[in-house]
């Protein structure tokens, strides 16, 4: 395995970097969503990177994809919008690109992979996270029609959406086979979307419920045959579960710097505080965390672009990223101390924005069950 990054990937990385600065000293934290700097990242190709050319993607792979979203979190504080602008990408515009037929994609999948159209994935409920098979919002045929009804819960995207990738259930009888998918304009009657609860973290991404009230929807705006819409998540998740966590391993490396630049300059009883084994230990486990996150991640993509099985390294990559992350932002507050308790230090909002990224895309304990499928202990 050689993860080192080809002379275009290299070229793109410098350029994304210079890039992201410039958003950085140019957009301050926002309190909601921000559409211009959805634009900006977007025309930047960050919403349809691995995404063919003539679909309005760039034909990246998933290392290269990763290497990009991580270069861009290096120096993007705003968590919230990248989260968003993930999400959108490997929820949903994957989902049209690997499933939709060539007049699904020439509808939708150019405006979704150049993020003109922002995509939310409906798929959670109230009764139904972990255990996906067991959502309740249904789609019953009706000529050359499907009508839905249910309400899908805590949809990030969903109160700026403009299209949904839906899940429902088409086949009460059957569990696997028994979920398909759609894709759904927000506008369509029938549909309605209210916002959540203000969320702790990640304040910037928006969420909300989705409401389908005999939500009539063609026959045509279901991705693949009738019953495919498991696999379809499938996939989707091991882009999401793999490739969105390159942000927060980009977002690591920016605190760590911090830290680092922070432990360097205080001085605390006439010495600076990095020369404290307390603080240099807290130091030297961030970067153990963030070296061991990264080549479990980038082993995970690798196999994936290798068509090698993955599922277990994905898991892997998952657990570690998201458990290193919130131990990462423990570590910073105890390095900064006070100061890092006000509510618009960076440090403070990095760690409402990674303790989410242990449950979200399939909590810890799921990837562990996962890990221990693979190592046929169930």
């Amino acid at each position: 395995m050689d993860f080192s990054p080809n002379p275009d990937q290299a070229q793109r990385t410098e350029h994304l970097e210079r890039f992201a600065r410039d958003f950085a000293a140019t957009h301050r934290q926002p309190q909601g969503f921000n559409r211009t700097g959805w634009d900006q990242l977007a025309a930047m190709g960050l919403a349809g990177l691995p995404v063919p050319p003539d679909h309005g993607g760039t034909g990246l792979d998933a290392l290269q994809t990763i290497q990009s979203f991580e270069a861009v979190a290096r120096q993007i504080p705003d968590l919230g919008l990248l989260f968003s602008l993930a999400a959108h990408l490997f929820a949903c515009v994957v989902p049209v690109w690997r499933g939709g037929s060539d007049a699904q994609k020439a509808r939708w999948l150019e405006p979704m992979a150049t993020g003109q159209m922002i995509a939310a994935n409906a798929i959670s409920e109230t009764d139904s996270g972990s255990d996906v098979f067991a959502m309740r919002t249904s789609a019953v045929r009706d000529g050359d029609d499907y009508v839905l009804n249910g309400t899908k819960r805590f949809i990030t995207n969903a109160p700026v959406a403009d299209v949904l990738v839906a899940y429902a259930r088409t086949d009460p009888k059957s569990s696997f086979f028994g979920i398909s998918c759609f894709v759904i304009p927000t506008a369509t009657p029938g549909l309605t979307i209210a916002a959540e609860d203000t969320k702790a973290g990640l304040t910037s991404s928006p969420w909300g419920s989705v409401m389908f009230d005999d939500c009539r929807v063609a026959q045509a705006q279901r991705l693949g045959p009738e019953g495919a819409g498991a696999t379809l998540f499938h996939e989707s998740m091991v882009w999401e579960r793999c490739c969105l966590f390159s942000i927060y391993l980009g977002a690591m490396e920016r605190v760590l710097d911090m830290c680092l630049d922070h432990a360097r300059t205080r001085k605390q009883f006439d010495r600076h505080i990095g020369a404290n084994q307390a603080i240099s230990d807290r130091l030297v486990n961030m970067r153990l965390r963030i070296e061991t996150s990264r080549l479990l991640l980038y082993k995970a993509a690798w196999l994936y672009d290798q068509r090698k099985p993955c599922e277990q390294e994905v898991a892997l990559s998952k657990i570690c990223i998201s458990e290193s992350a919130v131990q990462i932002g423990l570590d910073a507050v105890q390095i900064f101390g006070g100061e890092a308790m006000t509510a618009d230090h960076p440090v403070n909002r990095f760690l409402n924005d990674v303790m989410p990224a242990r449950v979200f895309s399939g909590s810890s304990e799921m990837q562990r069950e996962i890990v221990a499928r693979a190592m046929k202990l169930r």
